[in-house]
């Protein structure tokens, strides 16, 4: 019954933001390619960017790896790009995925909740933020990626328990951590990786772990990219591309592909992502030297 209902209401939230993407596409469909890009190559990348995040390497790492160097999308519009350009590939992954949910109904509804919270109050003040700002968060953002993979590797992370439910001080500070997630999500720092780490510290079962973190993305991404569709705050062009062949990337992950050597991508993507996170970095700081002069 659960889970009937949370894939129902991801269905619901997400079927809204479609309606506001399709809305908004429609009000400017004469801007949108004039916009920078190729729009082969936005479809190609856009198809392998999804079916790379189906298998586990985060799409907001790469993005804002290749995004500065494509010029496709500015530093002030990449946080609204990155949420809108996944919302619709991650909703089919999680209907693709969501099918079996072990797990006490307060311990998955509270930090849904609370990550749909801190991303719907969050976008008004990223739009707000000099471009300098966003490139150094993001920056941070990068390198805790990078970390999250090398500790994986390494076996540093956390493995998680065997509970099933939270309850007293853990399901509070699995609330308050998973807003933190869902206001951060909007500047960049994408939301699997840390509500994994959360997750798993707090002991509760790698299984159970799975609908916290596909359940709180599912609802709080639509939810913080339809207040960046409203501040007009992202690039069109690209997150329509993302929004066709991303699927279609999904559908490939989850139903084609069978098997990668998904550990050599993860180094190599672990170097690409440090490399940008460096520049990004050092962008920042001459933009400041720039300004000053």
């Amino acid at each position: 019954m659960v889970v009937v209902v949370l894939l129902g209401l991801l269905v619901l939230v997400n079927g809204t933001f479609a309606v506001k993407l399709v809305q908004d596409m429609a009000t400017h469909r004469t801007e949108i390619f004039k916009e920078p890009g190729n729009n082969i190559a936005m479809s190609i990348y856009s198809f392998f960017l999804f079916l790379a995040s189906t298998l586990g390497i985060s799409d907001f790492a790469i993005s804002m790896a290749v995004y500065p160097k494509t010029h496709w999308v500015s530093a002030k519009k990449m946080p609204g790009t990155l949420n809108i350009q996944c919302t619709i590939p991650a909703a089919v992954m999680a209907l693709a995925f969501v099918h079996s949910i072990k797990l006490d109904v307060i311990t998955l509804v509270v930090p849904i909740v609370c990550q749909v919270l801190g991303s719907y109050l969050s976008p008004r003040y990223v739009v707000k933020l000099p471009a300098k700002t966003i490139k150094r968060v993001m920056a941070f953002g990068l390198f805790l990626a990078a970390a999250f993979i090398l500790a994986g590797k390494f076996g540093l992370m956390p493995s998680g328990g065997n509970a099933t439910s939270l309850r007293g001080w853990k399901l509070v500070v699995l609330g308050v951590t998973n807003f933190m997630w869902g206001a951060l999500n909007n500047i960049g720092i994408g939301s699997y990786s840390t509500t994994m780490a959360t997750v798993y510290a707090l002991g509760l079962n790698p299984v159970a772990a799975f609908p916290i973190m596909m359940g709180s993305s599912g609802f709080s991404v639509p939810v913080g990219s339809m207040q960046f569709i409203k501040l007009d705050a992202y690039a069109r062009k690209i997150s329509l591309f993302s929004s066709i062949f991303g699927v279609l990337g999904v559908l490939v992950a989850v139903f084609v592909v069978k098997s990668l050597d998904i550990a050599t991508i993860q180094w190599v993507v672990v170097v690409v992502i440090i490399y940008s996170a460096i520049s990004m970095l050092h962008d920042s700081f001459k933009t400041t030297e720039t300004q000053t002069a």
